[in-house]
């Protein structure tokens, strides 16, 4: 029986590897042909190699954390 304080919250147990690093999630493809960038309004294009949002208009790539596109000014990369 585990106990609520054994669990991680990613639902692992005390004997987990704690430095394994996380596999990157991918994005829903419904939701991606929903998103649109908060700046343009325009589309966004997902960059599985690199976990991004890119908007092309804005210059910015949001990040996306665990399957979560964040879609934050203050959190995307500015694009050249």
């Amino acid at each position: 029986m585990t106990r609520d304080a054994d669990v991680a919250p990613g639902g692992q147990g005390e004997d987990a590897d704690a430095s394994a690093a996380p596999a990157r999630a991918e994005v829903d493809r419904r939701l991606l042909e929903l998103l649109v960038c908060p700046v343009t309004r325009g589309p966004l294009v997902y960059d599985a190699e690199r976990g991004e949002l890119i908007s092309k208009r804005a210059k910015l790539a949001f990040p996306v954390h665990d399957g979560i596109p964040v879609l934050l000014v203050d959190e995307a990369r500015r694009l050249d």
